[in-house]
Parts: structure tokens; C-alpha cells; sequence
């Protein structure tokens, strides 16, 4: 069973044309758009025979619900069946990395998690269902593309599936304020999953007590104690690349 999803902007769409056109049926294009950015899309519609309406920037407003659609829109139909945790780790054949987000309901801050997992390797996101923003169009277009490539993994209860992970020989990182372990000091070349709280709460308490190692990032600028949740993403699966690549 699937449903009809909105998409804006122009990266995430091209993406999606890339790696899944057969999901996209109709792109919308702002009448006024006539430079290169948009000829390149049409090429790309028009070679996978995809349906182009011109409209006005009103009805892309409308269609996405933000200003901020840069003059382009898609429908799409997206599987509603969940990608599953198994079947991601029978597919692996190196040290598994996976971001876990506790959460997370900013969709911006999901799409920037969204880019840097692609960008720096990671297997897949895992959240919790009912904590978590879902994949909305703000999501596809922050990550610029990274929504058709990282596997994203909802889950009805999270503390059960970090047990499981554990199982499957996964460590569980914490990532945490109140911690002298620094996350540089953690060996990261072994399979693991790197859990990030909100930025109001940070990790809950049951989401804690999974943890095998709980770790922080060195802060020394006297005014700043947080990072927004993308940055400390990035920060702790660069150090994973950074390990593995030298292991």
C-alpha cells in the first residue's frame, strides 16, 4: 500500500529522479523559472517521461506549505511497509554504524542528520515512533538527497531495540554532556550505534540505561555547553570514519 507524499527543492528531487523516478508522478515548476537549475531538472523529467505542470508560486506555496520551495515540487508515492532493523544487518558486510536519534521532532534537525549519515557512512537512522518527527517535505529538502539512501528504521520501543542490537553485537554509544569519557577515546572500529537525545532533554532515562558506554564532545569555548544535534552528529561518526580508516 502506498501514499501520496509532497517533495520540494531542487536537489532532493533530482535525487529522487536519480535513484527512484518510478516513485514520482507529477513535478511542478514555477512558470517564471527559466535558468539552467530548471532545464536540467526538465531534462531529467522529460528522459523518464515524468509529468511537468508549470503553475505559479502561490499554488507551490499551497502545495508545500512553506515559502521556501525554490519554484519546484513533486508528487511521490512512498511504501508505507517499514524498512526493517534485520534486514539492514543481514545485508552488511562491514562494521555496522547507526545513528539513533531520541527525540528528535524539529524536521530541519532531522534533515541535517539526514545529510550527514549519508555523507559520512552510517547504515541507517533508528528513532522511536512516537517520539520522532516523520519524513515530511522539510526532511527531503534538508537532506538534499540523503532521504533516498539512508535507510530510516521506526521503531515502537526503543530501549528494546538497542537490547537487541546489543545481541547482534552492537555497542551502544551514549552521547552525553555530563561525561569526562571523551567520544575520541571510545573504539569506534568495532560495530556500533551512536544515540543522540533532544536537545531539551537530552537522553531519556531508559534510552540511558541501554547505553554500554556513555560519551561526550571536548567543549572549551566558554559560552557554548550544547551543539545542535546534527553538529554532534557529525562530530562523532567523523571520528568513526576517522578510526576505521586508520584501523
Amino acid at each position: 500500500m502506498s501514499k501520496l507524499n509532497y517533495m520540494f527543492g531542487f536537489h532532493a528531487i533530482v535525487s529522487r529522479l536519480k535513484q527512484n523516478y518510478e516513485s514520482i508522478r507529477e513535478i511542478y515548476l514555477d512558470e517564471k523559472r527559466q535558468d539552467q537549475r530548471s532545464r536540467e531538472l526538465l531534462n531529467h523529467a522529460e528522459m523518464r517521461g515524468i509529468r511537468i505542470i508549470r503553475c505559479d508560486s502561490a499554488r507551490l506555496t499551497r502545495i508545500t506549505g512553506t515559502l521556501l520551495h525554490q519554484g519546484v515540487a513533486a508528487s511521490f508515492t512512498s511504501n508505507t511497509r517499514q524498512v526493517n532493523l534485520e534486514d539492514i544487518l543481514v545485508n552488511l558486510h562491514e562494521a555496522a554504524l547507526f545513528m539513533v536519534l531520541d527525540g528528535v521532532k524539529d524536521p530541519h534537525n532531522l534533515g541535517a542528520c539526514f545529510r550527514v549519515a549519508g555523507a559520512l557512512g552510517a547504515h541507517g537512522i533508528i528513532v522511536p515512533k512516537d517520539r520522532s518527527v516523520g519524513i515530511t517535505p522539510t526532511v527531503h529538502k534538508v537532506a538534499s538527497g540523503a532521504v533516498d539512501s539512508v535507510p530510516f528504521v521506526t521503531v515502537t520501543n526503543l530501549a528494546r531495540t538497542l537490547r537487541e542490537m546489543k545481541i547482534h553485537g552492537i555497542q551502544i554509544i551514549g552521547t552525553i554532556a555530563e561525561t569526562t569519557e571523551y567520544i575520541s577515546a571510545v573504539n569506534l572500529t568495532v560495530p556500533s550505534a551512536l544515540v543522540f537525545g533532544s536537545e531539551q532533554k537530552g537522553l531519556r532515562r531508559l534510552t540511558r540505561e541501554q547505553c554500554d558506554i556513555l560519551a561526550s564532545i571536548p567543549m572549551v569555548g566558554s559560552n557554548i555547553n550544547s551543539l545542535n544535534i546534527s553538529v554532534a552528529a557529525g562530530i562523532c561518526l567523523y571520528e568513526t570514519l576517522k578510526q576505521r580508516a586508520i584501523h
